[in-house]
């Protein structure tokens, strides 16, 4: 049975305004984080290595801020596959407290892209059969 990738996060003094919750800004570096730390642990593809010869953008990002967060508390951070094309995945996220209520959720798309020549101008380029293995098996249509 396919999962979601998972992984926790402490709110810290960086990620708080005044008020001492998250700043809305803060929530989307932690799902960056989140897309990184997948790529890396669970697709074993660094970013520090893509980024050499192509890149993984965001190309569609849907969230919905549910109840703040605050200083101190530990959020647990899900990413699950939605949908895989064959250069996009279209994936669904979202962050919970310690109480197991849902401070954000939403749904990001990224693609697949390389440099299509020597100007370099980028395009969509098809996932790997290896690399869409890997990706399905975090395929939950409907968490």
């Amino acid at each position: 049975m396919n999962q979601s990738f998972t992984k926790q996060e402490k709110i810290r003094f960086k990620h708080v305004d005044y008020a001492g919750i998250v700043f809305y800004p803060r929530f989307l570096e932690m799902l960056n984080d989140l897309v990184e730390d997948w790529f890396e642990e669970a697709l074993d593809r660094p970013f520090s290595k893509i980024h050499e010869t192509n890149g993984i953008p965001t190309v569609d990002l849907k969230v919905q801020f549910k109840q703040p967060a605050r200083l101190g508390e530990i959020l647990t951070k899900k990413l699950w596959v939605i949908k895989l094309g064959g250069a996009s995945v279209h994936c669904g996220f979202s962050f919970e407290d310690e109480n197991g209520k849902t401070c954000l959720e939403g749904e990001v798309t990224l693609v697949n892209v390389g440099i299509s020549d020597d100007r370099g101008k980028i395009k969509a380029e098809a996932f790997s059969d290896i690399m869409k293995g890997k990706i399905s098996k975090f395929l939950i249509p409907n968490p």
